[in-house]
């Protein structure tokens, strides 16, 4: 009872510390010692921050750790979950916190948009965007999970979608675990197979973006394959 009394008050000046200042004045350690409060119980979570961070590096690597090598390193399931929530619930506060109500489309900020949308995301991803006639957004979501291939290509997802919200014109996008931001010849033959697609309803392709890392490139911009992207304007 008495390390139990210890244990909850310490837990309860580290909870008044941050509800009076934030996560402001907190080391790393003592930040995600905070956190997994909420998924060990009973137990002195500084030391498992401190081997957390010493055997993945940082924090932002104990968050991006596999499952598994969660798991194998010694917490359960739920905790292990829990820790694998954070970059997903991050996306999803990040990408609702800049949710433009109007749905136009920004050029020059569409790459930073893009970039929110793959937090959290450890597999390759899919993204499409879709636009109506002036510019505005009718759809933007996951299409497909894997690696971007003639295997397992999303076309006919890609003009499904399309058609079903009557769009003009689509942007698509996908990352690279590798965290290496230039295209593949899969990367190249699947947009040439997607713009096709698009072109025979109607569709415009504006761009396809890779992201790696905290990097987006633009396919289109960089000139990659200018053929792919002749309705793209300067």
């Amino acid at each position: 009872m008495a390390t139990d009394n210890v244990h909850e008050g310490h837990r309860s000046r580290v909870r008044k510390k941050f509800l009076l200042n934030g996560l402001d004045g907190f080391e790393t350690h003592e930040a995600l010692e905070f956190l997994l409060f909420y998924c060990v119980h009973m137990k002195n979570t500084s030391e498992l921050a401190h081997r957390l961070l010493d055997a993945f590096g940082s924090l932002s690597a104990v968050f991006d750790a596999p499952y598994d090598a969660l798991c194998e390193f010694g917490l359960s399931e739920t905790q292990a979950a829990f820790l694998k929530l954070i970059p997903e619930m991050s996306r999803l506060y990040i990408d609702d916190k800049h949710n433009n109500m109007d749905k136009v489309v920004d050029y020059d900020t569409i790459g930073d948009s893009i970039l929110r949308k793959f937090i959290g995301r450890e597999n390759e991803n899919v993204l499409l965007l879709l636009l109506d006639a002036k510019g505005k957004e009718v759809f933007c979501g996951i299409v497909a999970k894997g690696s971007l291939n003639n295997t397992n290509l999303p076309v006919r997802k890609i003009v499904d979608y399309s058609l079903r919200f009557n769009a003009q014109s689509a942007i698509i996008a996908h990352n690279h675990p590798s965290g290496v931001a230039l295209p593949s010849r899969y990367d190249l033959e699947a947009t040439a197979n997607i713009k096709h697609a698009l072109a025979l309803i109607g569709v415009h392709l504006l761009d396809h973006y890779i992201v790696a890392d905290n990097d987006c490139v633009s396919l289109a911009q960089s000139r990659v394959a200018p053929a792919l992207f002749d309705y793209y304007t300067d």
